[in-house]
């Protein structure tokens, strides 16, 4: 057998060494080296398998002065992401099958990494013809306004939640409660979205939704909405690893909705760390000129693709989390999550990795690759990868990056209609 790559010297889950044979795009043995086309000594890394960012914002189209599907693949890819969902919240939004074509057309001109697109959950979306052209999930669903969304009541939910679940669709939800006037400050923006207002709203939709209806919650802040959901969790980076606290109170580049909470509420979400079944970056950038409007005006939203998985190392090589629970949350739940082959070491696995070296450094947001420019986590302790294969084929190698590997994933209405 020739292969077209092989990693040498693999840390694998299970302790032992071994050689990965790589070949068309995934892996076809794992033990002794074949003759390759291409060889990675390994010994001095640690081989991730690709993560999966399922919930990023590429904005583009009159959004592009924030980000596009280049820059902001060429980050994921940079940070180890090898896989990116891309939400509906679009200008205009995601509601038409053609809209959603059009939207992976924009995609496959552009992406350098793999991708997916969601489709828009709001009265009179064409929910069924998305599903079967091919939309990855329905939501992120708005039960309360965002950036770029209005919340929706429950009687509409209900509604919409019975269409989905007919289709056999998975539905992502942004659960909060909004209440008050306009806020001033981070501190403000807590109480104004607060986490116990974001656990009943968990409660609450988890008891709107169909029995056995596939559900899945974005952005948990607290243990309290972990605890409440019904179905599937997921929790960012900036929830982890942030606090309003941290911040200048009127500093609007911590504006996120959810909101940041305070230390303890984000000590508390650590100690769930068992309990969360996805890490996801919510990546939403903004403008530097954006972010500096008054804080009433200034839009929420953060990117954190780029960083994602290298704050989680840090965190590993603190002895905070296991390596093994790195992968499950940013690579294998997600991939089971939304039914797509998943990256790994064993033999039909697809051949996405990402390999880290031991050296710790900080975030400096100079070096990262955002369209914005900037970081929230400037400063904080990191590893990034040295490189990244992507469908078999360096995609990224010590800071540069070479051929673009886009490859689109369908959801399972697309993929069942093509086989009738």
């Amino acid at each position: 057998m020739t292969a077209d790559l092989v990693l040498l010297n693999v840390g694998l889950p299970t302790g032992r060494r071994a050689d990965i044979v790589i070949a068309g795009g995934v892996v076809r043995h794992v033990g002794a080296a074949v003759r390759a086309d291409d060889t990675i000594d390994c010994s001095r890394f640690t081989c991730l398998p690709g993560a999966v960012d399922m919930h990023v914002h590429m904005r583009g189209g009159v959004q592009a002065k924030k980000e596009d599907w280049r820059t902001g693949t060429v980050s994921a890819i940079a940070g180890g992401v090898t896989v990116v969902v891309d939400q509906p919240n679009t200008v205009p939004p995601i509601t038409t099958p053609d809209l959603l074509r059009a939207r992976l057309r924009e995609a496959e001109e552009h992406a350098v990494c793999g991708f997916a697109v969601n489709a828009g959950v709001t009265p009179g979306a064409d929910l069924a013809g998305m599903w079967h052209a091919g939309s990855m999930a329905f939501g992120e669903t708005f039960a309360a306004p965002s950036s770029y969304s209005e919340g929706l009541d429950p009687e509409t939910l209900r509604g919409l939640f019975d269409h989905i679940h007919a289709l056999g669709g998975l539905a992502t939800i942004h659960a909060e409660e909004v209440a008050g006037p306009a806020p001033a400050t981070l501190a403000d923006h807590d109480r104004a979205r607060s986490g116990a207002g974001e656990a009943r709203a968990v409660r609450a939709i988890s008891a709107l939704a169909p029995e056995r209806m596939r559900l899945h919650f974005c952005h948990a802040s607290t243990a309290a909405s972990i605890e409440a959901a019904r179905g599937t969790v997921e929790v960012t980076p900036h929830h982890l690893f942030l606090s309003h606290t941290m911040f200048e109170e009127d500093d609007t580049r911590a504006r996120v909705n959810p909101p940041l909470r305070d230390e303890e509420t984000r000590r508390g979400l650590w100690s769930c760390w068992d309990a969360i079944d996805v890490i996801a970056s919510d990546h939403a950038p903004h403008t530097l000129s954006e972010k500096a409007l008054p804080f009433e005006a200034a839009p929420s939203g953060i990117p954190g693709v780029e960083t994602m998985v290298p704050l989680l190392m840090a965190a590993v090589q603190r002895r905070e989390i296991s390596l093994r629970s790195v992968m499950e949350k940013t690579s294998w739940r997600p991939a089971a999550i939304l039914g797509i082959p998943r990256a790994g070491f064993l033999p039909g696995d697809r051949a996405d990795y990402a390999l880290y070296p031991d050296a710790v450094t900080r975030i400096d947001a100079s070096r990262l690759h955002a369209k914005c420019g900037w970081s929230p986590f400037e400063g904080l302790s990191a590893v990034f990868p040295e490189e990244v294969i992507v469908r078999g084929e360096r995609a990224y190698a010590c800071g540069d990056h070479r051929e673009a590997h886009p490859a689109w994933y369908p959801g399972q209405g697309y993929l069942s209609s093509k086989d009738k």
